[in-house]
């Protein structure tokens, strides 16, 4: 059961690489982020083009009202993910199991969890969603989850612009079989890969917000650290 999102930042590991200032190999080389670039260009409006991890807002609205940067479509038996040096959508792999993804699945930009990637969102709403897009969504829940091992928790929302699901604010209003759905999928979908994935009960709105505001932080830190070197 996950009680607190307060913990220290000392797990993120920047990757580091040598750059020298002036290009004359006469100034003490410093370590740089891989991901400096990509952020300093954001800032500075140099022509380089959009990351959607660091690039695309996510939203006056958060923690409650987000934007979701959409990898894999709802249907799909396809895993997409982002590819955090590019922005580009890349194919990771096809599943092994005989399942699709019941909802469509992606990422809150501007957040950093954990492992180290954006935070994880699956969003329900009636169509599928092609791979690349945005969408505004309510987070309404939060799904607690160990993946071979490690914390992976998923953001549990609605499409904020889907007349049939936007009026959803929590989610314990969604019928327990839709629950039961989501739970099923991802303590399967790996089983055929001798993976082991295991799902806790569904936590209420308020948590997936406490959860978004601290990934939130997370970002934040790592952009004051990246912008220091």
């Amino acid at each position: 059961m996950i009680t607190s999102y307060t913990m220290s930042l000392s797990f993120i590991p920047f990757q580091e690489m040598s750059e020298d200032a002036n290009g004359d190999g006469g100034q003490p080389k410093r370590p740089v982020p891989r991901l400096n670039e990509r952020i300093l260009s954001s800032l500075s409006r140099r022509s380089v083009a959009a990351h959607p991890w660091h690039d695309l807002d996510i939203g006056p609205g958060a923690p409650q009202i987000i934007n979701v940067v959409v990898e894999i479509s709802k249907g799909s038996k396809v895993k997409y993910e982002l590819d955090k040096k590019t922005g580009l959508i890349k194919v990771d792999r096809v599943l092994y199991s005989s399942v699709v993804y019941p909802h469509n699945y992606g990422f809150i930009p501007r957040t950093l969890c954990e492992d180290n990637d954006p935070m994880d969102v699956l969003v329900i709403m009636q169509e599928p969603v092609v791979p690349g897009a945005f969408l505004r969504a309510r987070a309404i829940g939060l799904m607690p989850m160990i993946d071979q091992g490690e914390k992976d928790d998923k953001i549990v929302a609605v499409c904020a612009d889907d007349p049939e699901y936007r009026h959803y604010t929590d989610v314990k209003q969604l019928p327990p079989h839709r629950l039961t759905e989501i739970k099923r999928f991802f303590e399967d979908y790996k089983k055929n890969e001798n993976k082991e994935v295991a799902v806790d009960e569904f936590l209420p709105a308020e948590t997936a917000h406490e959860a978004i505001r601290y990934s939130m932080d997370l970002y934040a830190q790592y952009i004051m650290q990246t912008l220091r070197r």
